[in-house]
């Protein structure tokens, strides 16, 4: 949009550009370096969703999950130095995870540049190792461009987040220019040559195992996918905090690759003569710290299916490497004659029965029964309700008892970041509000975020969150008392009450202390009509789904 003369301010012609690019919603944290942008903003109220973030880790998660939900670039924007510092948690879940993101960056003025001015910071050395690109806007006649860029590289091969510096006095200039175009997502197809190597793997199989995980699924993708795992009894599993790619409750899933895997899926992968990885990286959670599959060259037969080139043989050396989009495999899968099976029938079968085996609980709990709160979500919740998950021991419950039916119904950091459950569910909630919202976060990943809770109440989001709190880091005190028993530091921790806190804000709270609580307290959030916070107090003695702090102590000291 033009204005006088066909003169736009540099922060006019990039808020335009993002209309352009479809952004509907921005995550920011406000700051004078971009005054302009916000301005050009505050004309784009009916188009474009400003939300004001209290932290700018808590914009950055926020525009994650957006990515993730979407598979959109989720658009954040950070002020100079300590804002840019302080986003970059975000950033770095977006390219451990191949989640698309835009993030700019408020700089300082061009003419003080290289000389350390007030809140100045180098975006290329401090983002260069977590994004996909850095770019400085010099010239606000190449606003156009450099802006399509970005959303182009952030969506293109392997997604990932692109940072894009924009100097506060570019913002000011006026320019004559024209806009650009829509940005495209453009993947490779996947040919007959390929699928046909790849049934020829197949049928020379004798206990496959299907991975499937990543970023640049569709709901049409994973249909397909599961109507190729049927019609060849195949066993799907799913890599690390990806499982809602097929449907927990089918008689071809198997289980979870990740923190929470059940030893016999392990083992599973070991004893597998094929593997067939669907947009994994067969990274370290899934990997098992690359114990599982050997390296270079797994012990397996590897067929490798992602959609970036760079990846393939980078860590894994694939029997057979496929470049192509989920979309474009999934359909070829689908449409391919189908293996005759029957010899792995009984691996299908039994893998099948040792999920469901391992959906029975390990241990006894004392205080709260975590694997009956598990139950009572598994029967209240829709199959669409989205799950978003911190970092950290409490996770497991969520990984190993919640059953995945939907596309999208999972969200949790493969970077392992704490503080990225909270933003995320009021995140989720603002872009799919016809849908339950629940998360599930420690006590500790709740105090490095939960101010987003402010948030929540300022623009009308409404989640449930699960304060899962044994007043403690809780998976590094696991560590410390496996490697220097009787040794703790640092991890035991003084918390609020979370639901005396959470009423500060305005939102709804409670505190559930025993089992038969829960479900009373959670119905009473599901209806509450605003954020809720329960804290379900648990026995730090109950470290993990399998074990207890005193079965592992000292097991791991030399």
């Amino acid at each position: 949009m033009s204005g006088a003369n066909g003169l736009r301010s540099g922060g006019q012609v990039l808020v335009d550009q993002l209309r352009i690019h479809g952004v509907d919603t921005v995550f920011c944290v406000p700051g004078e370096s971009y005054l302009t942008v916000i301005d050009a903003l505050h004309d784009a109220q009916n188009e474009i969703k400003t939300v004001a973030c209290r932290q700018e880790g808590g914009a950055t998660n926020m525009a994650e999950a957006y990515g993730k939900l979407t598979g959109k670039p989720g658009v954040a924007m950070v002020t100079r130095g300590p804002g840019a510092c302080n986003g970059s948690i975000g950033v770095h879940t977006a390219m451990q995870d191949s989640t698309p993101m835009v993030i700019f960056i408020g700089q300082v003025a061009r003419d003080q540049e290289y000389r350390e001015a007030f809140q100045e910071v180098d975006y290329h050395k401090f983002y260069g190792a977590i994004c996909k690109e850095v770019v400085q806007i010099d010239s606000a006649d190449r606003v156009p461009e450099l802006v399509s860029q970005a959303f182009h590289v952030a969506a293109s091969g392997r997604p990932g987040p692109v940072a894009v510096s924009i100097p506060e006095d570019m913002q000011r200039d006026m320019v004559d220019v024209g806009d650009a175009r829509p940005f495209q997502t453009v993947r490779p197809e996947v040919g007959p040559k390929a699928m046909g190597a790849f049934r020829g793997h197949l049928a020379s199989a004798e206990r496959p195992l299907m991975i499937l995980g990543g970023a640049g699924w569709s709901e049409q993708a994973c249909s397909d996918i599961k109507a190729f795992a049927e019609a060849n009894a195949i066993p799907v599993a799913a890599s690390f905090r990806c499982q809602d790619l097929f449907d927990n409750m089918h008689a071809n899933y198997v289980g979870e690759l990740g923190t929470s895997a059940s030893p016999k899926l392990a083992q599973r992968v070991k004893d597998a003569d094929l593997l067939i990885v669907v947009g994994s990286r067969l990274g370290e959670m899934t990997s098992g710290g690359y114990s599982l599959v050997n390296l270079p060259v797994p012990q397996q037969k590897l067929v490798h299916i992602y959609m970036d080139s760079s990846e393939m043989g980078r860590i894994y050396e694939p029997d057979l490497a496929i470049v192509g989009s989920m979309e474009s495999f999934a359909a070829g899968a689908r449409d391919m004659e189908p293996v005759v099976c029957g010899k792995w029938e009984d691996w299908l079968r039994q893998a099948h029965q040792d999920y469901l085996d391992n959906l029975e609980p390990s241990l006894e709990m004392s205080g709260v029964d975590m694997h009956e709160v598990m139950n009572i979500l598994n029967a209240k919740l829709p199959d669409d309700a989205i799950i978003t998950n911190d970092a950290g021991n409490f996770s497991g419950w969520a990984q190993r008892f919640y059953r995945y039916r939907g596309f999208r119904t999972q969200l949790g950091p493969t970077s392992g970041a704490m503080g990225y459950g909270i933003p995320a569910a009021i995140s989720a909630r603002l872009v799919r509000p016809e849908r339950p919202v629940v998360c599930f976060v420690g006590d500790g990943g709740a105090m490095m975020s939960g101010q987003e809770v402010a948030t929540a109440v300022q623009y009308g989001s409404d989640p449930i969150i699960l304060v899962i709190n044994n007043n403690s880091y809780g998976t590094i005190r696991m560590h410390q008392e496996r490697d220097y028993p009787d040794r703790s530091l640092a991890t035991t921790l003084v918390n609020p009450d979370f639901a005396k806190w959470a009423e500060s804000f305005g939102a709804y709270g409670a505190v559930v202390e025993r089992t038969k609580d829960f479900e009373p307290v959670f119905d009473a959030a599901m209806s509450a009509g605003r954020i809720s916070v329960i804290e379900i107090r648990v026995d730090l003695e109950t470290i993990t789904t399998r074990t207890t702090l005193d079965k592992i102590r000292g097991s791991g000291a030399k």
